[in-house]
């Protein structure tokens, strides 16, 4: 599975350059539209030519980083998947509770994070040591919140709530509680 880091790497690339586009052409067009009457018409043609190009670019740009996305593949076939490891883990009163005191998981391993909230609506987030996001869910009280997803490499990682709930949910942090390592334990 394709690091979500080099994903949003490319896709901040790719929209960057379509929104410096847009600008670009933009200010061109409010620019001939400002000008004296005598040079200010801008034709039909090439206004829906502007706005087809724009469609045009963003709909390329949506069909190229579809296929981008690591864990599009995994989410279309995952009633076929069967995780190698799954996690039950519960949250109540700001305060997540893991089955184990850390999550171990061997690289390449499919791991489900079935999370359920017994109370309020949090966020379950994994992040790398750099603070970065591999992933994030909202957990909804009463119903199935889950998330598959593939350790393509080794790493420490923190759990934290992504979803605000309150003054306490700033502090739903559980530090370097998922180990994934290329050794089978």
């Amino acid at each position: 599975m394709v690091d979500s880091q080099v994903v949003l790497s490319g896709q901040t690339f790719a929209y960057t350059c379509y929104a410096i586009a847009i600008i670009l052409l933009m200010g061109w067009f409010g620019i001939r539209l400002t000008k004296p009457a005598a040079t200010s018409v801008v034709s039909k043609g090439l206004f829906y030519s502007f706005v087809g190009f724009l469609v045009v670019l963003g709909v390329s740009l949506h069909i190229v980083t579809y296929n981008t996305i690591p864990w599009a593949p995994m989410d279309l076939n995952r009633a076929e998947i069967k995780p190698d490891k799954v996690f039950n883990i519960t949250v109540e009163n700001h305060k997540f509770a893991l089955p184990s005191e850390k999550l171990l998981i061997n690289t390449n391993d499919k791991v489900l994070f079935d999370v359920y909230s017994k109370d309020l609506t949090y966020g379950f987030g994994l992040f790398r040591e750099d603070n970065s996001m591999v992933f994030q869910m909202q957990v909804v009280p009463g119903h199935r919140n889950d998330i598959l997803w593939q350790f393509d490499k080794p790493g420490i990682y923190t759990i934290r709530s992504t979803e605000y709930s309150g003054p306490k949910g700033a502090y739903m942090i559980l530090k370097n509680v998922v180990e994934v390592s290329d050794l089978k334990k």
